[in-house]
């Protein structure tokens, strides 16, 4: 069963929004609230019943289109609709192996924090292989700028398909002649556009100001400034610091004590421990006031008045930016931030990225286009991905060979899309992978180890996979056939109501007749054991099963003043608190279940009643799976929970065509619906494997989180 989170949280800050949009208090007001909503990224996806069971290639649609984008050629998935996917901050996918629907519904009320963050659940078939393995396979319909695909030769020089040198982004910025330094620093729209820290710009109180006020010249002074951070209470902040000069000399290497309490060391990236910081005793704004009496009035480096920005200087398309450690590596030659070494040298960055500038400057925008970056970049995915058949380096013709090499890089999978767009994802877990290109380090992990190591790291990546285990005794057989067991028994008492007494002659047919009109009848049965006669009837959804205990106890039916109840049995204790916990469920917000409806209305019948309810989305006309033929209910979805609670005044005791109809919010989702229907009529087939025949597919449990 897959969950699709389409609250988003954690999405980027909507764009224009300031101070005068929250009112005192820190409460945002009314049409803040509503303006943000319509701009930050949700997902949207109306699936019920048969149809909420979606392909593993509609999956890959979704993520492809959450982590690319329409800048990068993926589409809009086919089946639901991501709003603002420019302001997701990222994408985590959870995947629990050996997890059923069977399992979400025998633990369905343990999970409410799952069920209150996962707005939309769908239900996956059995995959063909394993998941990872199907994501990372060949992409055919991904063109992203920044892969192999499209790339030929043209004499001694590799450039882009249909692209001449003149289209280079770098040559588009910056011309083709030479220029000096002050033609690269960044101007006051790039600062801002950047969202560097100017003076007396809002959001900039505790910054201290450098003393550089001279005009800048082409000979002025070039310093190369890094930093690396820790999490800390406020956010993220300086925990060391490195400033070199045009020479590559170190003038400043320094380890910065946070203001506030660190929550996340950040070792692998920063390089600082805890054992590491004990003695330290300087904080930033003695880091401030050395940097201020180092620095010449008219200095050129990162974070100041006057600012070369590496990332920025390398233009690339679509605002896109190149990886340090990729342009110290294809410009020039340097390996830098090494996996073997715990985490990343200020000094080394600074030096790499002030040499960077430097080249640059001396090389002019021609040689450095005719670099051809984004090929060099796609070859390098590609060799992170596919068996190594050489080191890159960074000569074009060496590149041209590898190309020439791997003739398949024309379809580059989901993961090299990424990777090509330099964003390097993330997986943890203990599954291990054939061919999807992620090298598996630590199979024995446990999942409290895995679940540490993503709270650390996801918030660090734009694309994660997470993968956990059950425990084997949540797997094995035994235990499985106990669930199903004890599930099925749980679903029979809550679709099954008991109605009486009822007269000694009482007369059946008018009894199921008004029961009728709750919902369709699964079966109904005479019990002659009481003193007096009862009814037990089993409905087809919970709904009816509700509707029948709300609307029926204590009315007068069949010439008699009947009780109307489900059973009493361990089973069905906890039920009104199920009852409730499913009606409140978010992926039940906005529905209505409708009861009452003749069999010979149509789809398109219902469409045009229906069609005056404001704001309405969805009609889902239950049919039999077997028969073909449809029920006597129906559920709406409405865009507004208020639009969904004033359809549900009004149709009660709306007449259609003679009939009266009956509504309540909903209580099943889609695939529970479908599920119990698998249930029902797998108890009327002969031997015990029916249901778990149903459910074997069900293997892996696939969460997605949109960030």
């Amino acid at each position: 069963m897959a969950g699709l989170s389409g609250g988003v949280n954690g999405c980027k800050r909507p764009a224009g929004e300031d101070a005068e949009g929250l009112r005192a208090g820190g409460k945002r007001s009314r049409a803040g609230r509503r303006e943000a909503k319509e701009k930050s990224s949700h997902l949207c996806a109306a699936l019920l019943g048969e149809d909420c069971e979606i392909s593993p290639e509609q999956l890959h649609e979704l993520l492809q289109y959450a982590a690319l984008g329409k800048h990068h050629n993926a589409a809009q998935p086919s089946w639901c609709h991501i709003y603002h996917q420019s302001r997701l901050a990222g994408v985590v996918v959870i995947v629990l192996h050996e997890m059923s629907q069977l399992h979400f519904y025998k633990f369905y009320l343990q999970f409410k924090h799952l069920r209150k963050v996962f707005q939309h659940r769908f239900t996956l078939p059995p995959p063909s292989a394993n998941f990872l393995a199907s994501l990372c396979g060949e992409g055919s319909s991904l063109n992203p700028q920044g892969t192999a695909q499209g790339l030929i030769s043209t004499g001694a020089e590799c450039i882009p398909k249909s692209s001449g040198l003149q289209c280079d982004p770098i040559i588009r910025k910056y011309g083709k002649e030479k220029r000096g330094l002050t033609s690269y620093t960044l101007t006051s729209e790039e600062l801002k556009k950047n969202d560097y820290p100017m003076r007396d710009s809002p959001g900039c109180k505790g910054y201290m100001y450098t003393e550089c006020d001279l005009q800048r010249t082409d000979s002025s002074p070039l310093f190369g400034l890094d930093c690396e951070m820790c999490l800390t209470a406020r956010g993220n902040e300086v925990v060391r610091v490195s400033l070199v000069d045009a020479e590559g000399q170190c003038l400043l290497n320094e380890l910065v004590k946070p203001e506030s309490v660190i929550v996340n060391y950040c070792t692998r990236y920063s390089g600082v421990t805890r054992k590491m910081l004990l003695p330290v005793k300087t904080r930033l704004p003695d880091i401030q006031t050395r940097l201020k009496k180092i620095l010449p009035h008219d200095a050129v480096l990162m974070i100041h008045p006057s600012v070369i920005d590496t990332s920025l200087l390398f233009a690339r398309n679509e605002g896109r930016r190149f990886k340090l450690k990729f342009l110290a590596k294809a410009v020039l030659g340097k390996e830098i931030q090494c996996e073997q070494r715990l985490g990343h040298d200020p000094a080394e960055d600074a030096r790499a990225a002030l040499e960077l500038a430097q080249f640059f400057i001396k090389k002019g925008p021609v040689k450095v286009a005719e670099l051809n970056l984004e090929m060099l970049l796609a070859a390098e995915r590609q060799t992170e991905v596919l068996p190594k058949k050489s080191v890159m380096q960074p000569q074009r013709c060496g590149v041209q060979k590898q190309l020439n090499d791997t003739p398949h890089l024309s379809k580059p999978c989901f993961l090299a899309c990424l990777q090509g767009m330099g964003q390097k994802p993330l997986l943890l877990g203990r599954q291990e992978l054939d061919s999807s290109g992620f090298c598996q380090s630590d199979l024995s992990a446990s999942n409290k180890q895995i679940l540490q190591r993503a709270l650390e790291d996801v918030p660090l990546s734009t694309f994660s996979i997470i993968q956990f285990s059950l425990d084997p005794e949540y797997v094995a057989s035994h235990r499985l056939a106990g669930f199903c067991e004890k599930v099925r028994n749980k679903l029979t008492d809550m679709l099954t109501i008991y109605a009486g007494p009822f007269e000694e002659d009482f007369c059946l047919k008018s009894v199921k007749k008004e029961f009728g009109k709750c919902g369709p009848i699964h079966s109904l049965t005479v019990v002659s054991e009481t003193y007096q006669p009862y009814v037990c009837i089993q409905y087809g959804v919970l709904e009816a099963a509700q509707l029948a205990v709300e609307s029926l106890n204590g009315a007068e039916v069949a010439g008699s003043c009947i009780k109307v109840q489900r059973p009493i049995t361990a089973a069905t204790l906890d039920c009104d608190v199920l009852i409730k916990e499913l009606e409140l469920d978010i992926e039940n917000e906005g529905v209505i279940y409708v009861a009452g409806i003749k069999k010979s209305l149509t789809e398109t019948d219902l469409q045009e009643e229906f069609s005056p309810l404001k704001d309405l989305e969805t009609l889902f006309l239950p049919k039999d799976l077997q028969s073909g033929k449809h029920s006597t209910c129906c559920f709406l979805k409405f865009q507004k929970s208020q639009s969904a609670a004033d359809a549900l005044e009004a149709i009660n005791g709306w007449a259609v065509k003679g009939s009266t109809l009956r509504s309540r919010h909903a209580l099943a989702s889609g695939h529970l619906w479908r599920w119990i229907w698998q249930m029902n009529h797998s108890s009327e087939k002969q031997g015990g494997n029916s249901l778990s025949e149903k459910m074997a597919p069900l293997s892996d449990s696939v969460s997605l989180r949109l960030c």
